[in-house]
């Protein structure tokens, strides 16, 4: 038997995993770009995540409050 009579069809192959791999990667990215702003809008409307409490991080409301309560 000849490899290359089937070389047509094993190029195909790679050629759709390859292009279907790439497709989800950039789906992927851009959904994580949209979520990554629709999170900002919602932070700048003061919903903030929880997460980001539990971490320790400082949201921007409590940094501001942190900076009113310095002030008095």
């Amino acid at each position: 038997m000849e490899t290359t009579a089937h070389i047509d069809f094993i190029a195909a192959a790679y050629a759709a995993a390859v292009i279907t791999v790439g497709v989800l990667i950039a789906w992927m990215t851009l959904d994580y770009r949209a979520q990554m702003r629709k999170i900002a809008e919602l932070e700048m409307q003061g919903i903030i995540r929880r997460s980001a409490a539990a971490s320790g991080r400082p949201t921007e409301q409590a940094a501001a409050a942190d900076n009113e309560q310095a002030k008095a």
